[in-house]
């Protein structure tokens, strides 16, 4: 059985900033004061069940997955993990910044890059890395919900050694707006979305931050419980 509170290594963007609330509108949940959020009137007017296609990623708030939401190995402390995300944070390293757009991927909708960044892909293997000295080994139910027999033999391994699959070469940085939904579906609402975030201007989005996130059970939404700010180098 899944061991509860989980915690997850985000990368949440800074509080009150337009790419913050452009997030937590549509997803109807800011995971910072863990209030609700009214939505977008062109976005219930696009899909009048907007709740219900953004239930999934709402649980979770506007985030892109850094380190995968774990139970804390036997032990570990919530104390000692946050400890260690500031001496992450401390680090001296290069800021990943990326040109953000917004796109269908794997059928549903995301602020992604628009071209891979190795910055980046090296920050969240670090991530993975760092705090997996507090992750608690997968349970039998775990690892049987991420479905292996659907992934390929390197993310079969990935996810038997880091409890997670889209790690490494699999990682895709994205901050998901949508649940999944047919081709026909995403048309409309995927033009909507672009035009919402074009009127936001952002050319660019620093990736300068990390957030602990924590889900008190299995009810629960993620709340942001910390949030440190990435040296530069």
């Amino acid at each position: 059985m899944t061991s509860y509170p989980r915690y997850a290594i985000y990368y949440a963007p800074p509080t009150r900033k337009p790419l913050a609330r452009f997030g937590a509108a549509l997803l109807g949940y800011d995971a910072l004061s863990g209030n609700d959020v009214a939505f977008p009137k062109d976005a219930v007017a696009t899909a009048p069940d907007w709740h219900e296609l953004t239930q999934d990623p709402r649980k979770y708030g506007f985030h892109a997955t850094l380190k995968a939401p774990f139970a804390l190995a036997p032990g570990t402390t919530e104390a000692e993990l946050l400890a260690a995300c500031a001496d992450f944070a401390r680090q001296p390293r290069e800021i990943p910044v990326i040109k953000p757009a917004v796109h269908a991927i794997s059928g549903f909708i995301a602020v992604v890059p628009a071209e891979r960044s190795p910055t980046l892909q090296a920050l969240a293997q670090d991530c993975v890395e760092a705090f997996d000295a507090f992750r608690a080994p997968l349970s039998a139910e775990d690892r049987a919900r991420r479905k292996p027999e659907t992934l390929t033999p390197r993310q079969v391994e990935q996810l038997d050694r880091w409890g997670y699959p889209y790690v490494g070469e699999d990682f895709r940085f994205h901050m998901t707006l949508t649940g999944r939904m047919n081709d026909s579906r995403q048309r409309p609402i995927l033009a909507m979305l672009r035009a919402r975030f074009d009127a936001l201007a952002l050319t660019s989005v620093a990736i300068d931050r990390i957030a602990l996130f924590r889900q008190e059970d299995a009810a629960a939404r993620f709340r942001i419980i910390k949030q440190d700010a990435l040296t530069a180098r």
